[in-house]
């Protein structure tokens, strides 16, 4: 099986800002009980985006200029709370391919790298201008560019961070450790019979 390399996405973007957003509030605790990640992306903000009568609440993603977007700018320390992997599916399921933050939950970061999903950082300072251009111009395409490392939008560059382990996973198509585990499995039948167990 082989995995996309990852190098570059462009899109639009939608800004949800504010620090400390949280799985719960990526994705409410009542969808955990699914077997599959199926339909989780229309459950992303679930509880931020509806009422309880399931009337639309005043959230960026239920603006029209969010349906076909992309890539999700959000704040500092993004996807705290539980280690739910539902967190990154529903927004990989809702239509985002890469998120552009001040900082990520250390979990989360890597529950996004293992499904494909780039998590980028930005300085402050840049990241509010990058929130301000894209709320400014929703039509506007974002580029996060692995290679370079850098975000450009609305004719800027800003450089972006991210640890290289996850970077190079991404760009050399290793990130699905499971798909890379399948991928070997005659090796891993050879090894397993070649193995003498004591009892």
């Amino acid at each position: 099986m082989s995995l996309a390399k990852i190098t570059r996405i462009t899109g639009r973007a939608v800004a949800v800002p504010g620090d400390d957003i949280d799985t719960d509030r990526i994705i409410p605790a009542r969808y955990l009980r699914c077997v599959t990640f199926d339909g989780l992306g229309e459950h992303a903000f679930r509880d931020e985006r509806f009422g309880p009568d399931e009337s639309p609440k005043n959230h960026p993603l239920n603006l029209p200029s969010a349906k076909g977007a992309g890539i999700l700018v959000a704040g500092f320390n993004f996807g705290c709370g539980s280690s739910r992997e539902h967190a990154p599916q529903s927004l990989w399921r809702f239509g985002f391919h890469a998120i552009i933050a001040g900082s990520f939950a250390e979990i989360f970061f890597g529950n996004s790298t293992g499904i494909g999903v780039p998590c980028v950082c930005l300085s402050k300072d840049d990241l509010a201008a990058l929130t301000s251009w894209v709320q400014a111009n929703p039509q506007g395409e974002v580029t996060v560019d692995l290679e370079a490392l850098k975000v450009n939008a609305g004719g800027k560059s800003y450089a972006a961070t991210m640890p290289e382990s996850a970077r190079s996973v991404l760009m050399g198509g290793k990130w699905d450790s499971v798909a890379e585990l399948l991928e070997g499995a005659s090796a891993v039948d050879a090894l397993a019979k070649s193995i003498q167990y004591i009892r």
